[in-house]
């Protein structure tokens, strides 16, 4: 998986929300220094004022929002939110006015993420078929 570096996230905000280079670095400093080195973080961290940037870049779909339900001993439910680094759409965002070399290769990094199973060799395929001892596959 790629990292999501303040240098993406920036270039991410600019080219999707269109904001200048100094106030897109700051939010990317933000945001990246909210989420260390995880994809989610819990929204009880945040304040109010935070939240509200947080809700902008979910409009704009760099974050998203999910939540968990659990059962507490005495049988309430408990509901805890979460947002999320949207990390395919930043790659995108982040690469909008890159050349298109560039581009390409950014982009087949993020198709190749999405079928792993293209990446495997004939190799691992032919000892999987040993492995399972599958009599209706042919080792040839």
């Amino acid at each position: 998986m790629d990292m999501i570096t303040i240098k993406i996230m920036k270039q991410a905000i600019e080219h999707k929300i269109g904001l200048r280079t100094t106030r897109a670095k700051k939010i990317a400093a933000f945001i990246m220094d909210m989420f260390g080195y995880e994809l989610r973080i819990i929204d009880n961290v945040l304040t109010s004022d935070e939240r509200q940037i947080f809700y902008m870049l979910e409009r704009e779909g760099i974050l998203s929002t999910c939540r968990e339900q659990t059962r507490l001993y005495d049988g309430r439910a408990w509901m805890t939110h979460y947002w999320e680094l949207n990390t395919t759409d930043i790659l995108r965002y982040s690469i909008k006015s890159k050349p298109q070399s560039i581009k390409k290769t950014l982009q087949e990094k993020v198709s190749a993420q999405t079928n792993i199973y293209n990446t495997l060799s004939e190799e691992k395929w032919l000892t999987r078929k040993i492995l399972n001892h599958d009599p209706f596959s042919t080792i040839h």
